[in-house]
């Protein structure tokens, strides 16, 4: 029987390779927080969405408030004056039997007033506005009422005597009904037919300032 040779079966690697094999254990994987996140970073960056959301929305809320706070005030703050030549408030008010004989009052706003009895003999209402209001009774004799409008107005048993209503609005259910209109000139205003026709049954007289014939102005025949 041969004999081998006197040999190791150990094997044998060189110093470099044995370092290699001893360095290339399994590394654990390194994982950046900057583009990862944890459930709980998740949650807070949430949180603070919402609640930047949430103010967000409660200024705009705010603005609008303020806002509509500048529409909605109470309508005797809103017209205080009543117009450009009025020194107190005369919209949505009850004034009857209030004096304002007498006085200019160009374009004053009267809109849906209680204006029973009152006293406007002589004055100036050029463009001011009555609509909706009641007149009933009211003193509206001599007065130059150009323009102003009478829509949807009361002005039954009123006196319209030598009053001046050239281009006065009367539009909707405005009722004249037992008014004195006498030596009154409604040149331009514009009548319902069942209006002009119950006028004109009382229409007589001249008016002062225009020279014009009340039954002329209201058309009739």
């Amino acid at each position: 029987m041969a004999l081998l040779p006197n040999a190791s079966f150990s094997s044998k690697f060189p110093p470099k390779s044995r370092n290699l094999l001893s360095s290339s254990k399994p590394q654990p994987l390194s994982i950046s927080p900057s583009r990862f996140s944890t459930p709980q970073v998740l949650k807070e960056k949430f949180e603070e969405s919402c609640l930047s959301l949430g103010e967000t929305a409660s200024r705009a809320s705010l603005l609008a408030i303020l806002s509509a706070s500048l529409f909605l005030v109470d309508p005797a703050l809103a017209f205080k004056g009543g117009g450009p030549y009025g020194a107190e408030v005369t919209r949505g008010q009850d004034l009857t039997g209030k004096d304002f004989s007498g006085r200019t009052l160009i374009k004053q706003d009267f809109k849906t007033s209680i204006l029973r009895q009152a006293n406007f003999k002589g004055a100036k209402l050029i463009g001011a506005s009555f609509f909706d209001a009641d007149l009933t009774g009211a003193d509206l004799s001599d007065s130059d009422l150009r323009a102003a409008d009478f829509s949807l107005a009361n002005v039954t048993k009123a006196n319209l005597a030598n009053a001046n209503l050239e281009g006065a609005l009367a539009t909707g259910n405005t009722s004249f009904r037992g008014s004195n209109i006498t030596g009154a000139d409604f040149t331009d205003v514009p009548l319902r037919d069942d209006q002009r026709e119950y006028l004109c049954k009382a229409a007589d007289g001249v008016n002062p300032t225009t020279g014009n014939a009340t039954r002329d102005t209201l058309l009739c025949n």
